[in-house]
């Protein structure tokens, strides 16, 4: 029996190798979509808290923002397939797409699963050959094709693009198979560590505040003392420490400053909007108002009631004082623990709890017009396991679909 050669194999069938295979096909190569699972979009059904983050909203410049290493390796890649070609894509085929608060991009019905279907329905009119269950372990360039190994399976084609992701959520199949196959093509592989991850914290009280939510708060990052980083907006009290967006937007630096500070620590804003003079102000008038209170009765004006009693235990104020009785010292103990409420870092939490994995294949190998290796004539990579990751809110998505259909043209020529 003669044997199938396709004209491009990809390997992982998440954002990326699904938008590959959908540009490839659209141009009329022969596609082969290997996926190591029994389903496609294990880790896109689990995005945006199952409502699949799509994008963000703005102009590219802004958008590279939010990568803080190599955004500008996307610039190529945006410049032909953005956010406004993304949204494009899915209302054209029948899945309108709304934008909220941060101009992140969801699908109106708050569904990753409609997301997965619009591309799964691309992916069989266009006659993708999709074979699931196919775990790649080996795959080599003999001549002018590629021969893929899966456990059951021995594969031809004369393109390849991996695009496996990275080390986060190995449950979804992301579990390190694409940097292996690059490494061993002889390409560099940047070290993974976790981005986009929560934090630990070494202070035992956090724990009462489990579940505790914050909105519209700043946390700066502290190495030794100096101020590293900041973010505004909500984060979460967990079993273990913090999360949310803001947090998951410091991890990766306070990773980081964990390899070389002695001392990292979060410092929390509670009253961002204002300044300790407007601040002291507003305590002035409560007290003001009710002098025979209680301390901890008048601050539940001032935070969440489940943070009043472990607070007052931080600033070391007795409670039960009564607002008459509270000196000029102890309000500006008040205001320094509502402005700069310290906790200490003890670690991330490890990279298979992350979004996203910071590292993976060295962008300098790898062009970014085309996303085809500069090592190995015909081998493309696309999405996660290119050694590129932003914030939350939709950034990563879009390198994603955008690193794949750069990917699909290329390859299909």
């Amino acid at each position: 029996m003669k044997k199938k050669i396709y004209h491009v194999a990809i390997i992982g069938a998440g954002p990326a190798g699904m938008m590959a295979a959908i540009t490839a096909a659209e141009r009329d190569s022969s596609v082969l979509l290997l996926e190591r699972n029994s389903c496609a979009g294990k880790k896109l059904l689990i995005s945006g808290k199952g409502r699949c983050n799509l994008t963000n909203v703005g102009p590219i410049e802004k958008f590279l923002d939010n990568f803080p290493r190599n955004g500008k390796f996307l610039h190529s890649a945006f410049a032909r397939f953005f956010n406004e070609e993304l949204m494009d894509f899915f209302t054209e085929r029948g899945l309108k797409v709304k934008v909220e608060r941060g101009g992140r991009v969801f699908p109106e019905s708050d569904s990753s699963k409609d997301v997965l279907n619009v591309l799964l329905s691309c992916l069989r009119k266009l006659g993708v050959d999709i074979k699931y269950n196919q775990r790649v372990i080996k795959a080599e360039k003999n001549n002018a094709q590629f021969v893929i190994f899966t456990k059951k399976n021995k594969f031809f084609s004369r393109k390849l693009v991996i695009a496996t992701g990275g080390l986060s959520y190995p449950k979804t199949g992301s579990s390190g198979d694409g940097l292996i196959l690059a490494k061993k093509f002889g390409h560099t592989i940047v070290k993974p560590q976790p981005a986009l991850v929560g934090i630990e914290i070494k202070e035992k009280f956090v724990k009462k505040w489990q579940g505790l939510s914050l909105k519209n708060v700043t946390c700066s990052l502290l190495a030794d003392g100096k101020k590293v980083k900041s973010e505004f907006g909500d984060m979460l009290f967990t079993h273990y420490g913090v999360s949310g967006p803001i947090i998951l937007n410091l991890s990766a630096s306070a990773y980081e400053c964990l390899k070389t500070s002695r001392k990292v620590e979060l410092s929390i804003n509670f009253k961002p909007a204002l300044d300790t003079k407007k601040i002291d102000l507003r305590l002035l008038r409560e007290f003001k108002q009710a002098p025979n209170k209680e301390l901890k009765t008048i601050f539940a004006n001032l935070l969440p009631k489940r943070l009043i009693e472990e607070f007052l235990n931080y600033i070391k104020i007795d409670g039960k004082l009564r607002a008459n009785q509270i000196t000029r010292f102890q309000r500006n103990k008040i205001i320094k623990g509502l402005t700069d409420f310290r906790l200490t870092v003890a670690r991330t939490r490890p990279l298979k709890e992350a979004i996203v994995t910071r590292g993976g294949v060295e962008t300098r190998e790898i062009n970014p017009r085309t996303m085809e290796s500069k090592i190995v004539q015909g081998l493309y990579f696309a999405g996660e396991v290119i050694d590129v990751d932003a914030r939350t809110g939709g950034y990563n998505m879009q390198a994603a679909f955008s690193t794949g259909y750069i990917c699909g043209i290329a390859s299909s020529h």
